[in-house]
């Protein structure tokens, strides 16, 4: 009723996620004082990853706004992947030697890893108070950032996971964290997360290939209920062979959504449409309940409100550190036009950096004698950023005119020179050569796909599609960085 009642007056400072938070807190402190046994209002990792979060993750992939999301694929992986790393190893590294300072109390001073963990969890990006006011039709947000914040989020969540597990793993060995072992423990990063696409992407076309060889759609419950089940099965899978179940999962939602989606009854896409969306918003509000809850039943031992302070100006370090280089290499592979990447953009998206649930609950299974100070500063600098952060976005889009139909093209010209200048190549040739790669690759992929995979796995098909209906221009390219 309170999400109703902010949705329905604009109050655009409040997110829903925030309100969940803070109804989490009043029913925190009222169990706090009037409950003895605080089992059921504590926050459970296991309940977390297993119930609550793939319903969410699911419904992002099988929701995902794919041309948006593909149009930008370049500078949503870079942001992704490379970001991620940047800003595990910026805030472990600067956690580590503030530490060894004396400057933060509870951490290990000896044991690097410990700190890297903290890096990498905190590194989880989920910045759903951003995103629903920001997919909000009122506020009308410039689709470039709307595109590039939807597209980190959905897959930074699963990048931190990995980069945790990978790490974790570490934590115990008797390995001397050298040189030697952060390359291997990349590379089994990079592994996992190669395996965990391959698997939700596997068994999104064996789904798909089922009920598209068979008559199931004559029974809507039936193939309704078995796609439900076979989403928990990809997650399954993913985890039992020590994979991102999460990862995995996303991209089981796009498959289907590509291919599946058109072998349903027309009962049964409506239903599960409207089915998976409210149970990742039931998901989402039970989660920041939890979160909020957590103040008064978390029992923590160790609160260093310095370390918190530290850790959240860290997390804002970290993400200039991989922003706004990553939009310099992104922006010197886009044409100049209007999906340059401006600074406007960039300082929002510096600024839609939230951490939220997936931060919090990897910090409930850190490590060691000093997990109770990992995890009480991992929940205050989430809650700042969801409370304080996320109830500025409407005027941080306003003032950086992030709205459509405001004038803010006259900076995405001007804000890059110099050194950007230096690197890009805007010759004729050189953009006739890209232009002509892309149309080859795209050409190619889109008839495989009409002639050979919706063959196999079903699919809305288009077998007379002409060059003209990729809508190649300068100012439009699908693989764009």
């Amino acid at each position: 009723m309170l999400a109703y009642y902010v949705k329905k007056n604009k109050y655009y400072f409040l997110p829903e996620s925030a309100v969940a938070m803070l109804v989490g807190v009043v029913i925190g402190g009222i169990a706090r004082l009037s409950v003895t046994d605080l089992t059921l209002f504590s926050f459970s990792p296991e309940l977390f990853f297993f119930v609550l979060l793939p319903p969410i993750i699911f419904e992002a992939g099988y929701s995902l706004e794919k041309k948006g999301f593909f149009d930008n694929i370049g500078a949503i992986c870079l942001y992704t992947f490379g970001g991620t790393i940047i800003s595990a190893f910026a805030v472990g590294w600067l956690t580590f030697v503030f530490a060894q300072n004396g400057l933060i109390g509870h951490v290990d001073q000896d044991n690097a890893m410990e700190a890297l963990l903290f890096g990498a969890l905190i590194s989880a990006v989920d910045p759903v108070a951003t995103l629903s006011i920001m997919g909000s039709p009122e506020l009308q947000c410039d689709t470039l950032l709307y595109s590039l914040v939807f597209g980190e989020s959905v897959l930074n969540d699963a990048v931190a996971i990995v980069l945790f597990k990978t790490f974790h793993k570490y934590y115990n060995s008797e390995e001397i964290l050298d040189g030697s072992v952060i390359p291997a423990a990349l590379f089994s990063f990079f592994t996992m997360t190669v395996l965990s696409i391959f698997v939700g992407v596997s068994l999104g076309l064996l789904v798909s290939y089922i009920y598209k060889h068979t008559s199931i759609s004559e029974f809507p419950k039936l193939e309704a209920s078995l796609l439900y089940l076979f989403c928990y099965l990809c997650y399954a899978t993913a985890e039992a062979f020590g994979l991102s179940g999460i990862m995995a999962l996303f991209f089981n939602g796009v498959v289907l959504s590509h291919y599946n989606s058109y072998n349903l009854s027309t009962t049964a896409q409506t239903t599960t449409e409207q089915f998976f969306a409210t149970v990742a918003v039931t998901m989402e509000t039970i989660i920041f309940l939890y979160m909020g809850l957590s103040v008064f039943t978390g029992r923590f031992q160790n609160w260093d409100i310095m370390f918190s302070l530290l850790g959240l100006l860290f997390c804002l370090i970290a993400r200039a550190l991989n922003i706004f280089p990553l939009s310099l290499i992104a922006n010197c592979c886009r044409r100049k036009g209007e999906n340059r990447i401006s600074l406007k953009t960039q300082c929002v998206l510096w600024f839609a950096g939230l951490r939220g649930a997936i931060a919090f609950a990897l910090s409930m299974n850190m490590p060691g004698p000093n997990s109770d100070s990992y995890a009480s500063a991992t929940l205050f600098i989430c809650m700042f950023t969801t409370i304080v952060c996320g109830g500025f976005t409407e005027n941080i889009l306003t003032r950086f005119g992030m709205k459509q139909g405001l004038d803010n093209d006259d900076d995405a010209h001007d804000d890059f020179t110099g050194v950007e200048n230096l690197i890009s190549t805007e010759s004729p040739l050189a953009r006739r050569l890209s232009a002509d790669l892309q149309e080859r690759y795209r050409t190619f992929w889109h008839d495989f796909d009409d002639n050979y995979m919706k063959e196999l796995f079903g699919g809305d098909r288009v077998p007379d599609r002409q060059a003209g209906d990729y809508e190649l221009s300068e100012q439009n390219d699908l693989y764009d960085f």
